[in-house]
């Protein structure tokens, strides 16, 4: 199935963001393990989290490290067509995944969260943090927001807020 890429045909879609204590890189195949071993120890606290209620993701039963190949390897295509951007987040200085962003077009027309622009966002973005490192959502959610605002071509985004 073919999709059109969200992002303009000259935009140089941003291999990594960093700060003192994270840093995102494009979501891979060779993430698997961690990736895997990350969210299945923290299935209720992602649920909880801003953005996941009602969705679904994660499943409460999990699913086997061969399952979750299969969607890094569907999140590492959409990466290479533009179509879409999920980023693994690695824990600064132990070099861990300790969570995952996922940059898509709305899907629905609507997003989940409106902005407080009237108009449709041009994107939808999710972020969740293990549980074990929970006191990075809020810094994470404000670095992406903050850098979604200042390197990426969308003028709405749907993305829902942390609170402090």
């Amino acid at each position: 199935m073919s999709h059109p890429p969200f992002v303009p045909a000259d935009f140089v879609v941003p291999r990594e963001l960093t700060t003192g204590r994270f840093r995102l890189e494009p979501l891979a195949p060779d993430h698997n393990a961690a990736d895997h071993a990350a969210w299945t120890s923290s299935i209720t606290h992602i649920r909880t989290t801003p953005g996941y209620a009602g969705r679904g993701w994660p499943p409460e039963a999990g699913m086997t490290l061969e399952e979750n190949l299969g969607d890094l390897r569907e999140h590492a295509q959409d990466f290479e067509r533009r179509t879409g951007f999920t980023y693994s987040v690695i824990g600064i200085p132990d070099g861990e995944v300790v969570g995952c962003v996922y940059i898509y077009p709305v899907q629905d027309g609507h997003g989940d969260t409106r902005t407080e622009a009237a108009e449709i966002p041009d994107a939808t973005v999710r972020s969740w943090v293990r549980a074990d490192r929970a006191e990075l959502d809020l810094p994470l959610y404000e670095a992406v927001r903050d850098w979604l605002a200042a390197d990426w071509p969308f003028r709405t985004v749907a993305y829902a807020a942390r609170q402090a």
